[in-house]
């Protein structure tokens, strides 16, 4: 009888050993705001500032949390101009494009945001962030580079790792576009969502 209590008891034991350890592994997650912030210069000048947040849970094992965002259109571009085949019965100026068809492919638009975050020792946290942005260059800028109502695309990519605390900001990157002078610098901002 005394043999089976002993059973029991160390059943018992090891059974809320378990679940403390389980809980404790629920815990070391920490939940995390990630702000991203992509701005546009011109000069000293703000341009644009587009704010974007994510949320992710900061994982304290080689697996981290993850966060993907995006947000985006498509942009129809006109590809090739067919010259029409006259249909019996039917001109070309009776055709619904006026005359000249048109084949169109679809440009992404928008902006793609990766985020991974590991909980290091110390309430600090690594983010690996990976940023593709890709926007429509305005008229002043096409004017120069194109012909007229030809859409021209500027795209932005960039991937690194960080560490940051709780509360603190840090500069991503920043990069000089070529065509327009114009600096994009990112932003990276975290905080322990408590």
């Amino acid at each position: 009888m005394k043999r089976h209590l002993t059973l029991a008891l160390t059943l018992v034991m090891m059974a809320l050993a378990v679940g403390v350890s389980r809980a404790q592994e629920r815990l070391d997650y920490v939940p995390l705001r990630v702000q991203v912030v992509i701005a546009r210069y011109q000069g000293d000048k703000k341009l644009s500032s587009m704010p974007y947040t994510l949320s992710v849970n900061a994982s304290p094992n080689s697996s981290p949390g993850t966060a993907n965002l995006r947000m985006g259109a498509k942009i129809p571009v006109a590809m090739t101009a067919f010259t029409p085949i006259k249909v019996e019965g039917k001109e070309a100026k009776d055709l619904p494009t006026g005359g000249t068809p048109v084949s169109y492919n679809y440009q992404d638009v928008g902006t793609n945001i990766d985020c991974f975050a590991t909980a290091m020792d110390g309430g600090r946290f690594r983010l690996l962030l990976v940023v593709d942005d890709t926007s429509v260059y305005g008229d002043e800028t096409v004017k120069k580079t194109t012909e007229p109502q030809t859409p021209s695309f500027r795209s932005f990519k960039a991937t690194d790792q960080m560490i940051l605390k709780d509360g603190q900001t840090q500069q991503f990157t920043a990069a000089v576009d070529k065509i327009s002078g114009e600096v994009t610098r990112v932003e990276v901002t975290v905080t322990v969502v408590k």
